[in-house]
């Protein structure tokens, strides 16, 4: 009797599944949550992507809306509210394609339970529990259904209401945008028409003030047939040209009488002095550093030693002569190397060698100073590159020249030109190629092919300067001195 019933039970049952659609699956414990798609397909949850309610995305675009408002113009406004009433169009027509859905789950849910009871009328036991609880399964599913369909029904009223208030908006904006359109086309009008009026006022005025002009120039041209014709009446004659010409000649006849006279004094001047021919010249400035010394002659018009060869000495112990290289001018600025030396200028006049030489040895007084600038840690001056690689420096910016106990570096702001280290190749000493500015400048040959000629602010800056660098280098095991010096 019980395989009768169990072989029924199943006979039922493959019956009544039979009726069901294939896609439906009943796993134990719960019913099916599926969803019924377009063309009546079957979407599994679990892979949909959740959508976002269409109450979210109004509320969403109703704040966008309100928070641009006040920052678009009229036109925009316009515009967004367009697309406001389209997008409001399309969720109203979503809204009656899920309503449509809606309904049709409806059908299919109410198909699902008359399909249920009769499978619990042709099943038993445990069979029959798991129909019971299906069926409770599509009924709570179907008050969800109704659930969602008031909701829907009531978004549908919220969108129409949103439809509506666009819609009323968009009219108003353009309302708004024509009545602005109007002002702007009033606004142009009268600006047209003060163009106009300008204009004309503008020609009026050009017309009149090339009409003043007019008069003007033939004012101009009257003065000067007047100015000409009384020229003409006051024309001096012959008589009064050939008096003025008289006078210049007699002031340029005087002027070269007087040149004669001067010259005169100065031949015999000269023959005069040839006769003692070692006092014709002297020296000129203080027999200290930072000065600069002078040939000068003796008395006024002596002879020119622009053009004759010089050469500059300074005496060494026991009466040797040592030459100074570069030193061929008339004027000469003693460095530190000259420091306890006598200085001699020799001067070729004519065949004749003229000598001159300083009263004494050079004195130096910036042995405070040295030992004050010994002290620092950076002893930099201020420079100005007035020659490089014997040529002229085109830029007159101030240059920083360092002096640093095992290199000299010559920088501008934080770009470097120069940085040498001690060296026999390297030279340093005063400035020998004369000039006012002779006292203040120095020669510095960084190495082979690399020359600066730079001056200092102050005479005292310069040969400190020297005196620094020669201390240093000479630490180093390196006589630091100018070009053609011995080092001692």
């Amino acid at each position: 009797m019980t395989r009768v019933i169990h072989d029924s039970g199943e006979g039922v049952q493959k019956e009544a599944l039979d009726l069901v659609s294939s896609d439906v699956n009943f796993p134990k414990g719960h019913f099916p949550d599926y969803r019924i798609g377009p063309n009546n397909q079957i979407i599994d949850p679990e892979e949909a992507h959740e959508a976002v309610p269409l109450k979210e995305i109004v509320a969403k675009e109703t704040a966008q809306l309100l928070e641009q408002h006040k920052r678009l113009s009229v036109r925009d406004l316009k515009e967004k509210f367009e697309k406001g009433l389209s997008g409001a169009t399309k969720l109203s027509e979503e809204a009656k394609r899920r309503e449509a859905a809606s309904l049709d789950r409806q059908v299919l849910l109410k198909k699902l339970r008359d399909v249920l009871d009769t499978l619990k009328g042709r099943v038993a036991g445990r069979n029959r529990d798991d129909a019971e609880e299906a069926i409770s399964l599509v009924e709570a599913l179907a008050v969800q259904l109704t659930q969602r369909e008031g909701e829907l029904i009531y978004e549908k009223a919220e969108v129409k209401k949103l439809a509506n208030f666009l819609k009323q908006a968009t009219e108003d904006a353009r309302k708004v945008a024509e009545e602005e359109r109007a002002l702007a086309l009033a606004e142009i009008e009268k600006a047209r028409a003060a163009i106009e009026k300008v204009e004309k006022a503008l020609q009026v005025h050009d017309s009149a003030s090339s009409s003043r002009e007019k008069e003007e120039i033939e004012e101009l041209r009257k003065e000067v047939r007047e100015a000409r014709r009384i020229k003409m009446l006051h024309q001096p004659s012959k008589v009064m040209d050939m008096e003025f010409e008289l006078k210049a000649l007699r002031t340029l006849i005087s002027e070269k009488t007087q040149l004669c006279n001067q010259l005169k004094k100065e031949l015999a001047m000269i023959k005069r002095l040839e006769e003692d021919s070692s006092d014709l010249f002297e020296l000129e400035g203080s027999d200290t550093l930072g000065s600069q010394l002078c040939i000068i002659p003796r008395v006024d018009g002596g002879p020119n030693i622009t053009n004759c060869p010089i050469q500059w000495y300074r005496v060494i112990s026991g009466g040797t002569r040592e030459l100074i290289s570069g030193a061929t001018k008339f004027t000469y600025a003693p460095e530190p190397f000259d420091v306890g030396r006598l200085l001699q200028a020799e001067i070729v006049l004519n065949t004749d060698k003229i000598i001159v030489q300083t009263d004494g040895p050079i004195e130096n007084g910036l042995e405070r100073y040295v030992d004050s600038l010994m002290k620092r840690t950076d002893i930099e001056f201020n420079v100005v590159v007035t020659q490089m690689n014997g040529k002229d420096y085109s830029s007159n910016s101030v240059h920083v020249f360092h002096i640093g106990k095992l290199r000299i570096k010559l920088r501008k702001g934080w770009s470097t030109k120069a940085r040498e280290s001690y060296s026999t190749t390297m030279k340093l000493c005063g400035s020998r190629g004369g000039g006012n500015a002779a006292a203040r400048a120095v020669f510095w040959q960084a190495r082979k092919g690399l020359t600066y000629t730079l001056a200092f602010e102050t005479d005292r800056d310069r040969n400190a300067a020297i005196m620094i660098a020669r201390k240093f280098a000479s630490n180093c095991n390196v006589a630091l001195t100018g070009p053609g010096d011995q080092g001692t």
